[in-house]
């Protein structure tokens, strides 16, 4: 969702005469986007943000910093006490009252122009967007949680759930995919509750449906909740060809103890029987999850409890977190007086098991020819071609004899994998793009 508000305030720069530059020390005008799901994303806005004092001027000869996102809808004006160099804030609604915001500040001598009112009716898909990559776009189907997790701020800065018209997002997907758009990804804090706010019910297996008739050549969808994920959802996924075979599914723990300390309405038998569903319908689908480490009360025997269910439902990657406190919370209330030493070292044997399973997983495509949507060059070495497979696996590949790596970028490639690490697979190209 960040990367789309990004793309966003590009394109609402843009269409207002502004030019993107390549680093923030070049720029008149500097714009941070930000999370606040964990303690990290705040050092580091207010690392970067303090930075921008000594930092050269501008051709222009003055700077504007604009803070948007989530953590300015959560701290407001009260940014400025931390970092007093910050010209604007703007909060999660607010990506359209941009250039206004910067023009007042251009003429406030100082003032601190701010907007982080929460009744904005437009959806952010009403604005301009200059898109990161031709092939692939962000569509967003609805903003907002209902959830209430007890150690989410998400809810608190993003509002309640509100749906976008069924049509309207089938609509965009058809224009995008006649502009060039290869992929598409849905995006919601809970796709699968898709409808309910609108139309009274969920309908999230429809417009997978619908978006798939489209023509577009590749569906993602996040974030999904595993309470929501219905019958009728998993079974469009299997029967819609362009649907990716890959789910990510946030488990967050495998104690039911510790989630009905979350508030995520789910035992840990549900999901695991849940995830049992999912690949009998979709054979061979790679789910990855999100888990966190260290909630208040949590025991060795919840943790012991959390490393069972990841190796009984064997995902093919997971991001795994330390908990984090979020003032404002519920969890933030609880006291918990496990060392931080035992924490990390729960943490350091869950990306071990996480690990291995991701180079299990990679074993089973050892020697295949993997498809692959080029996204362009590695960082490490430009002659090294960088995409993801329908499993979202990433796939490495020499740039072939006689080609630019420009010309394979935005194209659907075939890769023999002859190499399978724990992270990426790896080989030549093979046949003709397309």
């Amino acid at each position: 969702m960040n990367l789309h508000d990004s793309e966003r305030v590009s394109g609402v720069l843009g269409a207002c005469g502004c030019v993107e530059v390549g680093t923030p020390e070049e720029a008149d005008i500097v714009v941070y986007m930000t999370c606040c799901v964990r303690e990290k994303a705040d050092t580091h806005l207010y690392g970067q943000v303090s930075a921008m004092v000594s930092a050269p001027k501008p051709p222009s000869g003055r700077r504007i910093v604009a803070v948007g996102g989530c953590i300015a809808q959560r701290d407001g004006g009260d940014i400025r006490e931390h970092m007093p160099n910050v010209d604007v804030v703007f909060g999660t609604r607010a990506v359209g009252s941009l250039p206004e915001l910067i023009e007042d500040a251009l003429r406030g001598n100082g003032t601190l122009a701010t907007d982080t009112s929460e009744d904005d009716p437009r959806f952010s898909t009403d604005l301009p967007s200059r898109r990161e990559a031709s092939w692939h776009a962000w569509v967003p189907i609805m903003t907002g949680c209902n959830n209430f997790c007890s150690y989410c701020i998400v809810p608190y800065v993003r509002g309640r759930e509100r749906d976008r018209r069924f049509e309207d997002i089938v609509s965009e997907v058809e224009r995008l995919k006649a502009d060039g758009v290869r992929e598409v990804c849905l995006l919601g804090q809970n796709v699968n509750s898709f409808g309910r706010q609108r139309y009274g019910a969920p309908r999230f297996a429809e417009l997978l449906r619908a978006v798939g008739e489209t023509g577009i050549e590749r569906i993602r969808f996040t974030s999904s909740h595993p309470k929501d994920l219905s019958d009728e959802t998993i079974a469009a996924m299997a029967e819609t060809d362009a649907v990716m075979p890959q789910l990510h599914l946030a488990v967050q723990s495998g104690s039911t103890k510790v989630l009905k300390a979350m508030n995520r309405h789910y035992t840990r038998e549900d999901f695991i029987s849940l995830a049992g569903m999912i690949k009998d319908a979709n054979p061979g689908i790679a789910l990855s999850t999100d888990i966190i480490v260290g909630f208040p009360g949590e025991t060795e025997e919840d943790f012991e409890q959390t490393l069972s269910l990841v190796r009984e439902v064997g995902f093919a990657s997971a991001f795994t977190f330390i908990y984090s406190k979020r003032p404002g919370t519920p969890a933030a209330k609880i006291d918990d007086p496990t060392p931080r030493e035992v924490i990390q070292g729960r943490f350091d044997r869950l990306a071990e098991l996480v690990a291995d399973l991701a180079y299990e997983a990679n074993q089973s495509e050892l020697g295949a020819t993997v498809e692959a949507l080029v996204e362009g060059p590695s960082k490490r070495n430009p002659n090294v071609l960088v995409g993801h497979s329908p499993k979202n696996k990433t796939v490495l590949f020499d740039v072939p004899d006689g080609r630019e790596a420009s010309e394979l970028v935005g194209k659907l490639v075939d890769v023999r994998a002859d190499e399978a690490k724990t992270w990426y697979l790896r080989g030549p190209m093979v046949g003709e793009p397309r």
